[in-house]
């Protein structure tokens, strides 16, 4: 959403207590069925990814930030918490002169990479076929659930596709007979060049992208980021090689013309939300470089 040149808006303890509170109750649909997990010693195919190829610890996506040019009245805890500043009258705010001085570069490049990807258009003829290319001719899958075609079938299906990955956290992870069928071969440093809207990895980004801007980030963008990237991994396990029937997935066959047209209007629908998370991310930027602007999350 828009960025506005207003007046820090106050929060009185019993709005901003109230947006806490929802806050974690939102998170905990998460949360608490992966804490259970790990208290019985399980692990989940799909969602671990979320907790383990991510960095942020459930506890703290659970704290509910107000993001910048919001101040919280009535002995806000964020009071004791890093860029954080208390005023004369007592209400606590992000310091985002603070916050810049130590995370500038991390800003800049966020935001840089946000914008690039946004100036392009989507393209939706990959069919998810990145998971397929992590195990192309590799009889040691990365997860301990059956291949839905075996291997050898796995293998037919990337040998009859052109491979348009343009994400490169997705493309270290190719097998090497797989990284030669690739049309791109992209690196960390081509990545503001290549990122692309559709890519459902930069759309599970976003939440990388928000927690990494944290504090600054609002706590319902954070939360928005995570519900986004939640079921674009399911999307994306869905569509993969893996057989997920054992744990309620259904697949998305993408080795047929139905499957492909599935795929294809999921990952519009997510490019098309992901749009409007890209922009208010890109908002929280701008708001630390301009003080007096308010982020609405």
């Amino acid at each position: 959403m828009p960025t506005a040149l207003t007046a820090p808006t106050v929060l009185t303890a019993d709005e901003w207590r109230a947006q806490a509170a929802a806050h974690e109750a939102r998170i905990d649909r998460w949360t608490a069925p992966h804490r259970e997990r790990r208290r019985r010693g399980e692990t989940h195919p799909v969602l671990d990814f979320l907790w383990t190829y991510y960095s942020e610890t459930p506890g703290r996506l659970r704290r509910w930030h107000p993001g910048p040019g919001v101040a919280l009245a009535g002995n806000a805890p964020h009071a004791a918490w890093r860029w954080y500043a208390t005023a004369a009258d007592g209400a606590v705010s992000l310091d985002g002169a603070a916050f810049l001085a130590d995370r500038g570069d991390t800003v800049r490049f966020v935001r840089g990479l946000l914008a690039a990807t946004a100036s392009r258009p989507a393209f939706s003829g990959c069919f998810g076929l990145h998971e397929w290319a992590m195990v192309y001719r590799d009889r040691e899958t990365r997860h301990p659930v059956p291949l839905r075609l075996g291997a050898e079938g796995t293998d037919a299906v990337v040998e009859a596709h052109p491979i348009r990955c343009t994400h490169f956290d997705a493309f270290r992870f190719f097998t090497p007979p797989a990284v030669g069928r690739n049309r791109l071969q992209p690196t960390r440093e081509t990545q503001p060049e290549l990122e692309q809207p559709g890519c459902l990895h930069a759309g599970m980004d976003l939440y990388k992208w928000a927690y990494k801007l944290s504090p600054a980030t609002p706590g319902e963008l954070v939360a928005d980021c995570f519900e986004l990237a939640v079921e674009i991994r399911e999307l994306d396990m869905r569509a993969s090689p893996y057989d997920l029937s054992a744990h309620g997935y259904e697949p998305v066959a993408i080795e047929t013309p139905e499957g492909k047209a599935e795929y294809v209007t999921a990952q519009r629908g997510f490019a098309e939300r992901g749009a409007v998370l890209r922009a208010r991310l890109i908002d929280v930027c701008d708001a630390l470089s301009a003080p007096g602007r308010t982020v609405v999350g």
